[in-house]
């Protein structure tokens, strides 16, 4: 699923926003909470096939919901998106440390 992320040394943060959902129980963090091995893939593509690039970084997750942990990771997601000046990052959030990156791109 797409997610808004930030990198923070060797550590993925991604939050739980407050923009509405179904319902409080999120299949995503049921699923990190059961198996927290986790791939992240950001991919640029292009018209110009020669431009297209990929890289996933893999890692292990948790399911984060100190406040300490969620406000900083709120922070970090706030200085990167401004969206998140006017929705709120509120909790729980996912860090994932990462243990692996792989990436191609059409050109090097």
């Amino acid at each position: 699923m797409p997610v808004t992320f930030v990198l923070a040394g060797e550590e993925v943060w991604t939050a739980v926003d407050g923009k509405p959902k179904r319902g409080t129980s999120l299949a995503r963090l049921d699923n990190v909470r059961a198996d927290p091995r986790v791939s992240l893939l950001v991919q640029h593509w292009d018209e110009d096939w020669t431009a297209l690039w990929w890289a996933r970084a893999d890692g292990t997750a948790r399911v984060v919901e100190r406040d300490t942990e969620v406000a900083r990771a709120a922070d970090l997601l706030r200085a990167k998106y401004r969206q998140y000046d006017t929705v709120a990052a509120t909790g729980p959030v996912i860090a994932v440390q990462l243990t692996a990156w792989r990436w191609w791109a059409a050109e090097p």
